[in-house]
């Protein structure tokens, strides 16, 4: 995994070269990721899907994240990134059924790690229950499934529910 190759970017988004995971979080280069987030509405109640990684993950382990989401190797495409969705959780679905919500700068310095991230954001508006869901073990732990409150933008959880 440290030894995939990603797509590098400066500042202004233009790709400027490849270099493995490694390299990436260690110089701390801009790189695409794939963000996936599962929503639904059951019974005029909105949830939002989330993921609890992996203990044995190097990056963020045991925490709870994104539904899905993943670094795109050098030779993928945006659409490509809906792999990680079918990988990570088992739910086979087309990037045409995703809601394109934009692509987000994230940036994370801690210790020896940078995570310069340039996420690719799609939301899935989802009607599986917990049964559909594959998990990918060392990956991802657990999919809780927590109400949604929208405040100002700004969401809200409470409830939860682990699978």
């Amino acid at each position: 995994m440290e030894n995939e190759r990603l797509k590098i970017f400066d500042e202004d988004r233009e790709q400027i070269g490849v270099a493995t995971r490694e390299e990436v979080h260690r110089i701390g280069y801009w790189h695409e990721v794939f963000h996936c987030w599962f929503i639904s509405n059951e019974m005029g109640i909105d949830y939002i899907y989330l993921q609890l990684r992996s203990e044995t993950k190097k990056e963020y382990p045991n925490l709870l994240d994104i539904t899905v989401a993943g670094h795109l190797l050098e030779n993928e495409t945006v659409q490509g990134g809906v792999r990680e969705i079918e990988e990570e959780v088992g739910i086979d679905i087309s990037f045409q059924e995703l809601e394109p919500l934009g692509v987000m700068e994230y940036c994370l310095i801690k210790d020896n790690f940078i995570d310069k991230e340039l996420a690719n954001v799609f939301l899935y508006r989802c009607d599986s229950s917990f049964d559909d869901f594959t998990l990918q073990e060392e990956e991802v732990a657990g999919i809780v499934k927590v109400e949604l409150i929208i405040l100002w933008s700004f969401g809200v959880v409470k409830e939860t529910q682990l699978i």
